[in-house]
């Protein structure tokens, strides 16, 4: 089966289970066991700041940067994942500084930058706002990243962009909210099976946090 079969089947597949997807709070709870992938959209960004492509990883001037908004809502997600006691494994993230930031804001630990995680719209504006999950090599990398068994009793974290996300699950994912998590349940054997969605606003109410918090 050739790649672009193989990611429309998936897709396809990935479709179907949604229907089946747990609630948030049923799924965060889940976590505690380990066993889970979750592939976080980056937090909140300075839209004021421009990519300039070819990427250049080591300067931050032409990057564009996560907002204090985004730091917070990621340190959110952190605590939140701490009060829950969800155990966290291998910590996987594009090489671009706002997803690194994201990575060790919501881990609490040391990330490591890939490339399958890398923004694959290659900077490009129209690729960043239109996602169609066009890129079948960008997905297919991704997708090897989500089927890839954590560590005994832990859960992998992948934090990656809007584009990476609709080339791995379909146009249909694009709406990704910046923040949110799929989250994919390892099967050793096979591809990972859709679990659910959560979003910030879920984190907080299984954190039982009061106020309003921060919306993405």
């Amino acid at each position: 089966m050739n790649v672009l079969c193989r990611l429309a089947l998936i897709a396809l597949l990935a479709g179907i289970s949604r229907h089946a997807a747990a609630d948030a709070p049923d799924l965060i709870s889940s976590l505690k066991q380990g066993g889970y992938v979750l592939i976080f959209r980056h937090t909140a960004t300075d839209d004021s700041q421009k990519d300039v492509y070819p990427f250049k990883f080591d300067d931050m001037s032409a990057q564009r940067q996560l907002s204090d908004k985004g730091r917070d809502m990621a340190r959110q997600i952190g605590t939140a994942i701490r009060e829950q006691a969800i155990p966290i494994g291998d910590v996987y993230t594009s090489r671009l500084n706002r997803a690194v930031e994201a990575g060790r804001l919501i881990s609490g630990r040391e990330v490591k930058p890939v490339d399958a995680l890398t923004d694959s719209s290659n900077a490009s504006a129209s690729g960043m706002a239109n996602p169609t999950g066009a890129n079948a090599k960008a997905g297919q990398a991704v997708r090897q990243l989500v089927d890839a068994p954590p560590k005994p009793g832990t859960n992998t974290f992948l934090v990656t962009h809007k584009t990476n996300i609709a080339d791995a699950f379909g146009k249909e994912a694009g709406d990704v909210q910046e923040g949110e998590a799929f989250v994919y349940k390892a099967n050793g054997s096979g591809p990972a099976t859709f679990a659910g969605r959560i979003k910030l606003a879920d984190w907080n109410a299984r954190a039982g946090s009061e106020g309003p918090g921060i919306q993405p």
